[in-house]
């Protein structure tokens, strides 16, 4: 009865310690984008150089839309704790509906996003609907 104590406490005195550690290195944090510089620094890693003059976060903070002075339109989403960002086309589907805006790239592995942009959905849908015109980027 004692040994199985013994190990009990142990198991516990290690689960505990590994939580500890996996907070003390901020490991599994809560991945959200919270402003217009996180959603610029983003960018800038997702596609280098590419410089947002336009930003629009979803309110939950799981992804992005973006647009630089060229006019072209860069979707940035949470993928795992990391983030996947996709240069938009016209090949690309969007789908508005009130405040939600749903973007899917037609990629499986990136898949589609919806994100709720309040009353800046309907303004990047048109922005959207534009690329679709056949403007295409190199």
């Amino acid at each position: 009865m004692t040994a199985e104590l013994l190990k009990l406490a142990g198991s516990i005195a290690a689960i505990l310690f590994i939580a500890w550690l996996a907070r003390f290195w901020k490991l599994g944090g809560d991945v959200r984008i919270r402003s217009e510089e996180q959603a610029r620094a983003i960018a800038y890693e997702t596609l280098c150089g590419f410089e947002p003059v336009d930003i629009a976060i979803d309110k939950a903070g799981i992804a992005a839309l973006l647009r630089d002075a060229d006019g072209r339109h860069l979707l940035v989403r949470r993928h795992g704790v990391q983030w996947a960002g996709r240069l938009l086309d016209h090949h690309n589907e969007a789908r508005l509906d009130q405040n939600f805006l749903s973007v899917s790239t037609g990629e499986k592995t990136f898949g589609s996003v919806t994100l709720d942009l309040g009353a800046q959905a309907p303004v990047w849908a048109a922005g959207l609907r534009h690329l679709k015109i056949g403007r295409t980027y190199a």
